[in-house]
């Protein structure tokens, strides 16, 4: 398992995901991870004109391997880069569509290469957890660690997609591996999110640390930046999350993680009209479902329309399910909190049938409590909270729970740590867990 000394490479080996830390980053999350270890855009310590977009050094990528492809139509591993590039561009661009252009580059490298063909198996794998595939995304990366067990990507595939099954020894066995074999960004930051979400909050801050000084691209950096930011405000410090984002902003200007960061922070210091102009432009560049979301529930709580941001947030939902790919995690949290009480319950109680993570537990129990079924619920809030992570989202569920079932003494208990940990971990419910907790007390 993972322990401390791992951050010490000089005297001992090396040892260990997102939301991500965010319980909402769903496939940027994942795959930002797993791709970072690919990158090779040269190294810069200041913010230039010359730096080149992730996105267009993908596409001049794959045109190369187009061009390759249609003089050598039997080259087994240009078609495996090829898929996994079109897995990376979904990603990027947000368009689903890229995913069965994936699946048929990855198929026809497998037909080429059946055996031993470890990039192809990968990006199979890679793809499977785009989709949300989790328990396939395992199947491939196992098969993957057969077929290349010294890639060190190979366990980044696992590793995401054993945390989202709730496999926590597997998971942490496969981040070790990683971090054995290639110890920089994208093993780092899978040792982070693993300690954050164990509650070991600064073994986390010491691995983003050691990702932060292992990165050289800049997208590495801005990347490392992020996510350093993101433990700051997920514990409520927040300038040194903007500081954080700031610093990331430099060095990649319009990258839309560090934007939503530094329009998240604005939100929190109470600059509404800043951070909606934020992320208005934000949605417009990148319309992940996360952005989307934070972006309606502050038009909401500032008396704005919001009904154009949920009917995209609906739309993308129905555009990824064309596609093979299923997100019934976000869609339960948003119905709870949003739309349709009974459809919240129906995907979330879908989502436990394929795994059985902390964070589909807490999806499950917020979607019961909503539907006034608050004993079921709390076991499920249980079990969310079973690996001790510091999630102020999770103790919120689990404090209103507790005050719907009367148990006001943990009622009192889960709010407080819900806003000691973070006073701003979400627009609409940190003014209901505030106006809560301080009904509690003043009936004492």
């Amino acid at each position: 398992m993972l322990e401390p000394p791992f951050l010490e490479p000089e005297t001992v080996g090396l040892r260990r995901w997102w939301p991500v830390v965010a319980l909402l980053a769903g496939i940027a999350t994942i795959l930002s991870v797993t791709v970072l270890s690919a990158r090779s855009e040269p190294v810069a310590d200041a913010p230039t004109n010359t730096h080149v977009s992730r996105q267009t050094a993908l596409a001049q990528s794959v045109a190369k391997l187009q061009a390759t492809l249609r003089k050598l139509p039997g080259d087994a591993p240009a078609w495996a880069q090829l898929g996994s590039s079109y897995v990376e561009i979904a990603r990027i661009t947000v368009d689903p569509t890229y995913y069965a252009k994936a699946q048929g580059a990855l198929d026809r490298s497998l037909t080429l290469r059946p055996d031993g063909n470890g990039p192809a198996l990968m990006g199979m794998g890679a793809l499977a957890n785009a989709r949300h595939e989790f328990a396939l995304a395992r199947d491939w990366g196992q098969k993957a660690a057969v077929a290349a067990p010294h890639t060190a990507e190979v366990y980044g595939v696992l590793a995401d997609a054993l945390t989202q099954l709730g496999d926590d020894t597997g998971s942490a066995d496969a981040v070790q591996k990683m971090l054995d074999l290639k110890p920089n960004v994208s093993s780092f930051t899978r040792a982070s999110y693993y300690f954050e979400m164990h509650g070991r909050d600064d073994d986390a801050q010491s691995a983003m640390n050691r990702a932060l000084g292992a990165a050289g691209a800049p997208d590495e950096i801005a990347y490392s930046r992020y996510y350093l930011g993101e433990l700051a405000f997920n514990t409520g410090r927040l300038d040194e999350a903007d500081s954080q984002y700031t610093q990331g902003l430099a060095v990649v200007p319009d990258d839309p993680a560090l934007t939503e960061g530094h329009a998240k922070v604005l939100a929190a210091q109470g600059k509404a009209d800043d951070a909606l102009k934020l992320y208005r432009v934000l949605v417009t560049r990148a319309p992940l479902p996360q952005y989307i979301l934070e972006y309606a529930e502050l038009l909401d709580a500032n008396g704005r329309s919001s009904r154009d941001q949920y009917a995209i947030l609906a739309q993308q939902q129905r555009l990824l399910e064309a596609q093979g790919a299923t997100d019934d995690l976000t869609a339960a949290l948003v119905a709870a909190d949003h739309g349709d009480k009974a459809e919240a319950l129906r995907r979330a109680q879908a989502e436990w049938g394929r795994r059985q993570s902390v964070f589909v537990a807490d999806a499950l129990a917020w979607a019961l409590h909503v539907n006034g079924r608050d004993a079921e619920a709390a076991q499920y809030a249980e079990k969310a909270a079973a690996l001790g992570w510091n999630n102020a989202l999770f103790a919120y569920h689990r404090g209103m729970i507790a005050y719907s079932l009367g148990q006001l003494g943990d009622a009192e208990k889960y709010l407080d740590t819900a806003l000691r940990t973070n006073p701003h971990f979400s627009v609409p419910h940190a003014p209901t867990a505030q106006k809560t907790l301080t009904q509690l007390r003043s009936a004492r």
